[in-house]
């Protein structure tokens, strides 16, 4: 598995509510259509929480403004991500793109491809508080 993470900043006209809410009921319904064409094998939105809960934590790692979200979008290889390439992928590939213009600050939000390294395990059955 390789996963493309891409770190979201809104756009400075859309406030935390409106930018998350977007992303979920219009965007992740237009990425959910197009998986196949993509090749993608699953997408999770990572939405962030009031900052200021966090404050004394961001302010500890350098107060630096955190994202607004994080998207991980799945995919079974590199390669395979890679050769999405015919007329249905790139139209697909687009349609998502315009649609992220206008919610996603895409300048200032960086993606990556990543192999993923587990450390702690999921646990379905664990006991946590």
């Amino acid at each position: 598995m390789v996963k493309l993470i891409f770190c979201l900043h809104r756009l400075p006209h859309l406030d935390r509510a409106a930018f998350q809410t977007y992303w979920r009921e219009r965007h992740a319904p237009l990425v959910a259509a197009h998986a196949a064409a993509l090749g993608i094998r699953r997408y999770v939105q990572c939405h962030s929480l009031d900052e200021a809960s966090f404050a004394a934590m961001t302010a500890s790692r350098g107060g630096l403004a955190g994202y607004d979200g994080v998207a991980e979008l799945w995919f079974d290889s590199l390669e395979q991500c890679l050769s999405a390439r015919g007329p249905a992928a790139r139209e697909a590939g687009r349609l998502l793109l315009e649609d992220e213009k206008r919610f996603i600050d895409l300048a200032r939000s960086p993606l990556f491809f990543a192999h993923e390294h587990e450390v702690v395990p999921f646990n379905r059955g664990a006991d946590v508080r």
